[in-house]
């Protein structure tokens, strides 16, 4: 598939999407990188250590965060998603499922909208996606984790963001999928998605994994979000021998070097 003016091989290599969040509260890195000098630094060092795509978001969505209006979350992302542009030649995600902040973030220069409610929040941001022909990528949520049959249920909801991409007009090139680790899910919901990462390919879409230093990882290892990532290496690793094509994390290089060593023993590489 394409982003930007990239080509990615999504069925035969993984690839690394880095994660920049423009918050005061992200769970991970909050406030890190809330000025602009030390977010394009950051975008710097991210693309030296095998980032392949850069993730800018605006606002948390980690359990209990603070709601921020599409006004200010437009206000923190669109000033650093026009400066990426200008200073690097590397495909932009904006992180938002508020559809005017995708406009205007796809005006500013993002290539791709990473949409954490597969649709289901703002009604018309699968319009927007259409109209500005842009890659997406849409993730599986719920509001609470009721299930019946969890990955019968868990795929049906997938089948519901597709439908609604599709009524939209969305092109089948343009989608990329998320099981959405950490969302809609409990603990042992969160475990079975990655154990049956496989289960996805079913609804014909390359694919996204987002695990990077999650409670999840924290809880099983019992480890504070500064010491995961040895938990998410390894589902970094699960990954790509599921064939999914893209990673979403925090550390670049390590996943990078990761992503490597699993493809070269898989030969895919």
């Amino acid at each position: 598939m394409k982003i930007g003016n990239r080509f990615f091989d999504t069925q035969n290599h993984t690839y690394i999407m880095g994660i920049l969040n423009i918050t005061p509260d992200s769970f991970s890195d909050g406030g890190k990188w809330n000025h602009l000098d030390e977010a394009l630094r950051h975008t710097e060092a991210m693309i030296a250590d095998g980032a392949d795509i850069i993730d800018i978001g605006g606002e948390s969505t980690r359990p209990g965060h603070t709601p921020v209006s599409a006004e200010e979350e437009a206000q923190r992302v669109l000033p650093v998603i026009e400066a990426v542009r200008k200073r690097f030649d590397i495909p932009i995600s904006v992180d938002t499922f508020k559809s005017s902040v995708a406009e205007s973030a796809i005006q500013a220069g993002a290539d791709l909208v990473n949409d954490i409610w597969g649709l289901k929040y703002d009604p018309d941001l699968a319009g927007v996606i259409a109209r500005k022909n842009a890659p997406c990528c849409l993730m599986h949520n719920r509001k609470e984790p009721d299930y019946t049959d969890f990955i019968a249920d868990f795929l049906k909801d997938m089948q519901e963001t597709i439908d609604i991409a599709k009524k939209a007009s969305i092109a089948d090139e343009n989608i990329i999928l998320d099981p959405g680790v950490g969302f809609g899910k409990t603990y042992e919901n969160n475990l079975e998605i990655i154990n049956k990462l496989e289960c996805m390919h079913t609804l014909g879409y390359p694919i996204l994994l987002g695990t990077s230093r999650k409670s999840m990882i924290g809880l099983t290892l019992d480890l504070p979000v500064t010491e995961r990532e040895e938990g998410t290496l390894v589902t970094t690793v699960m990954a790509v021998q599921s064939h999914y094509g893209f990673v979403r994390v925090h550390d670049a290089e390590k996943n990078r070097r990761a992503i490597k060593m699993t493809e070269v023993i898989l030969a895919r590489e």
